[in-house]
């Protein structure tokens, strides 16, 4: 994609983005949004994380230290430092990366992905707009959906540790 093609997708991309949720407080004091360009982001992630945040890539299966992690504690985006998910709604869902069967009210915004022909659900971080990962509805009770995340596109911080700053 070149850089046209890049900012005609960005200044439409709000129209296919829909909150599943209202923003919640753990942003909404700092105005909601967290607007940096991708030159930006690039300085401030290393490339893997990088190239899946922002040009929506997919890490390998099975490839994620996070898939394996089974502490208390909280998910956070790892470029915007969200909190997006509590351990408590983590489970095994055998496909080789960490999944989730609820996320944090107001942290999530969706979008429709044609990109394997067939539609598909797609997440971000609802502040940093950071791809995250897919959503499916073949997962547990009680909600039956599945957040297929992306493990480099997380940081796990341990409950008993303060959550990082949110990142201006």
């Amino acid at each position: 994609m070149d850089r046209r093609q890049t900012l005609k997708w960005l200044s439409g991309i709000s129209a296919f983005i829909l909150p599943v949720a209202a923003a919640g407080p753990s942003w909404a004091a700092d105005g909601g949004k967290l607007q940096k360009s991708k030159a930006e982001w690039a300085t401030l992630l290393a490339l893997p994380a990088y190239r899946v945040l922002f040009e929506e890539d997919t890490e390998r299966a099975g490839s994620s230290p996070l898939n394996r992690e089974k502490r208390d504690g909280t998910f956070v985006c790892a470029a915007c430092f969200l909190a997006l998910f509590d351990s408590s709604a983590k489970y095994e869902s055998g496909t080789g990366w960490p999944s989730f069967w609820q996320h944090l009210p107001g942290a999530i915004a969706t979008k429709t992905d044609f990109k394997l022909i067939y539609p598909r659900t797609e997440y971000h971080c609802a502040r940093c707009g950071g791809h995250q990962g897919h959503v499916f509805n073949d997962g547990p009770k009680p909600t039956g959906k599945r957040y297929c995340n992306n493990g480099v596109a997380l940081i796990f911080v341990p409950r008993a540790e303060p959550l990082p700053e949110l990142r201006t």
